[in-house]
């Protein structure tokens, strides 16, 4: 008897075919690409990547799923299943025994969406300390409004915290929505497809800590202005001023910054202002 999905871990496992193949068109995989996919689920995604890459490291945490996949797809060459879980596992560890899984370069995934903040963080790493050995690419398969602040433009109401901090780390682009009904069992969220592509920010933090507080101060309280969700750290008339620098509108708030504003804001910071005249 099939698995069925387990509440606990957050399973919803795809059903559209429409939707599989925008997330493997969206990894642009060939022949020589490592990939690695968590929460195998099923396999369903997973079949579809076997056939596109070189190989395929899963990593699943259910240990039903485990024996289910192992018995379906363990005897292809180019597959390796671990059981555990992602958040815990050092699976680049385990990899020194499988040396033709090592060092994968993309990541394909339908992922839990109460942990999503947790995976983002262990696959890009932190604003202070960027993932070492990034990825070229990982697609996603979230919830919506998670992919709506990911992809999200300054200026628009979804543009937040989690916008500046993710795309300092990496390009954000939405690929495609998808519908409750694409799953077994159907989500009670919309969901969506999204593609990072980690890369060296343009512009660098100098000071990481300072950087992820403004951030946070700022986008507090959305309705109200810079200058009132920064006070605490930042003077009023130097915030005006510093603002004034870059060419933002003093009355601004945290949505209107870009992500380099912001880390210009930030870099400033540690550098006096000149005393007025």
């Amino acid at each position: 008897m099939a698995p069925h999905p387990r509440k606990r871990f957050g399973q919803h496992w795809l059903r559209s075919e429409k939707v599989l193949q925008r997330i493997v068109a969206a990894a642009d995989l060939s022949a020589g690409d490592r990939v690695l996919e968590i929460g195998p689920g099923q396999g369903v995604l997973t079949r579809s990547l076997l056939e596109a890459a070189e190989a395929l490291l899963a990593i699943e945490i259910d240990t039903d799923l485990c024996r289910a996949l192992a018995q379906k797809l363990g005897n292809r060459p180019n597959f390796l299943l671990l059981q555990g879980d992602f958040l815990e596992l050092n699976w680049q560890a385990i990899l020194n025994d499988f040396p033709a899984f090592q060092n994968p370069r993309k990541v394909v995934a339908n992922i839990p969406y109460y942990i999503t903040g947790p995976i983002l963080e262990r696959l890009l790493g932190t604003i202070g300390a960027p993932n070492p050995q990034p990825f070229e690419r990982i697609v996603l398969l979230i919830q919506k409004e998670v992919a709506d602040r990911l992809c999200a433009k300054p200026g628009s109401r979804a543009f937040g915290a989690l916008s500046v901090r993710v795309q300092y780390l990496a390009e954000c682009e939405w690929v495609c929505a998808v519908p409750p009904h694409a799953f077994f069992p159907p989500p009670k969220v919309e969901s969506a497809v999204v593609c990072l592509r980690p890369r060296p920010f343009p512009a660098v933090v100098d000071n990481p800590r300072q950087f992820e507080t403004l951030v946070k101060l700022g986008f507090a309280t959305k309705r109200k202005m810079l200058r009132n969700n920064l006070k605490s750290v930042i003077d009023r008339d130097r915030l005006s001023h510093l603002l004034e620098k870059l060419e933002v509108n003093p009355q601004a708030r945290a949505e209107d910054l870009s992500v380099e504003q912001w880390v210009m804001l930030s870099n400033s910071l540690t550098t006096p202002c000149a005393p007025t005249p």
